[in-house]
């Protein structure tokens, strides 16, 4: 008998009817004699909705009761989940993130799972029934209800189904898989059969919204074969699994893309050690995520220095770095926040030179000024300016024949 985690997203049950649908699914898999546990997030736009809320009563940086209050969301979806597979005759029990036995670190609205106690989890399935779980959320080590962030439903389920030895783990959201380039932008973009750990955390993380990163970063570090795969229909998903289990290994597999970006540059920095340790350590204390940096050639013993953080950061950033130029000395900062990512991923550029020329080329082709550019084994990055950038993803889809069949 084998066992199966799967996870279906907010907009899988964001009506009842959809959650009929949804249980459904769940009675096939464990009608061919198979184990399933469920993990849930909230409703359709839920915790948006107590987001809301909440800022018509109070500080929304006050963590650990947002955390009490957006956690509600999941445990809402899976109570009605499972009363429904009781309903059609499924037995079933609803567990939270303290009950499943999900522990993080003390992080609030940020939380990193750090151990899961299965306990409860397996005398539910030893019982017959379905396990179905509250996604996104975990206890601190003080027993405070801590969420993942965004998407962390995503991560809840790969840790469950690592800790749990699954057979995979089933990711059910609104897309049929993996495309090699957002759909909605691209017409041509294909789904992928499959994809490596590797290239799924790095699309996750260059803002492809199929999978958390820290989902896909779970998936590498343990193992986990992974399907992507689309709640509204029965079609082949995208295995996210080994490189060496793959049928083909591709130059480039995808373009990603992200406009949650803006780009802060610091003029005339001194070119003394430590420096970008006060820079980033500064920034990293205050909850503020780094991507791109570049440093320029020296001149006069100073130097430029330029990074990218989330845009939705930067009204908080900008007094920090305010601070740092003053205790730096240097001339002064710059800021653009009209500006986006993109970029090619795939794990055949370790070995086939001219991908980053192909990159540059294809932009130029189509008069695209380059700000930044950053690179990794299977990645190449650049920032442009917004308003380019679904003529860059457009671009680079031909550029590199995504849009032909394997």
């Amino acid at each position: 008998m084998a066992l199966f985690v799967t996870k279906f997203g907010g907009s899988s049950v964001a009506t009842t009817d959809k959650i009929k649908n949804v249980c459904a699914k769940i009675m096939d898999i464990k009608g061919q004699g198979d184990n399933v546990v469920v993990v849930v997030s909230a409703m359709g736009d839920t915790t948006d909705d107590l987001i809301e809320l909440a800022e018509k009563l109070g500080d929304i940086n006050q963590h650990r009761e947002m955390d009490m209050l957006l956690s509600t969301g999941e445990q809402q979806s899976a109570a009605l989940l499972a009363l429904c597979l009781i309903e059609m005759g499924c037995p079933a029990v609803s567990l939270n993130g303290w009950q499943a036995g999900i522990k993080t670190d003390g992080q609030h609205s940020k939380a990193r799972i750090k151990d899961i106690d299965i306990t409860r989890i397996k005398e539910g399935l030893e019982a017959g029934k379905v396990v179905v779980i509250a996604g996104f959320q975990g206890t601190s080590p003080a027993g405070d209800i801590t969420t993942l962030g965004r998407g962390g439903s995503d991560t809840s389920a790969v840790a469950l189904a690592a800790k749990l030895k699954a057979e995979r783990c089933m990711i059910f959201t609104d897309v049929d898989g993996v495309y090699t380039a957002d759909p909605r932008i691209v017409k041509e973009a294909r789904k992928l059969s499959d994809i490596s750990y590797e290239e799924m955390l790095e699309m996750a993380s260059l803002g492809a919204a199929v999978l958390q990163p820290r989902a896909a970063e779970f998936a590498m570090l343990y193992n986990v074969d992974v399907e992507v795969r689309s709640s509204f229909n029965n079609n082949p998903g995208t295995i996210i699994t080994e490189v060496a289990k793959m049928e083909k290994q591709r130059v480039v597999s995808g373009v990603a893309h992200d406009v949650n970006v803006a780009r802060i540059a610091l003029f005339d920095v001194p070119d003394n050690p430590g420096v970008a340790s006060v820079i980033f350590k500064t920034l990293a204390d205050k909850g503020i995520n780094v991507d791109m940096v570049i440093q320029s050639a020296m001149r006069d013993n100073r130097n430029d220095i330029a990074f990218t953080i989330e845009r939705k950061e930067f009204e908080r950033a900008r007094p920090v770095v305010n601070e740092i130029v003053m205790k730096l000395g240097a001339s002064g900062m710059s800021y653009k926040t009209d500006v986006a990512k993109v970029s090619v991923v795939g794990a055949g550029m370790q070995t086939n030179p001219g991908v980053a020329g192909n990159m540059f080329d294809a932009l130029a082709h189509k008069n695209i000024n380059i700000h930044m550019i950053s690179t990794s084994e299977i990645k190449i990055s650049c920032v442009v300016d917004e308003d380019d950038i679904k003529t860059a993803v457009q671009a680079l889809h031909e550029k590199f024949g995504l849009d032909q069949a394997e």
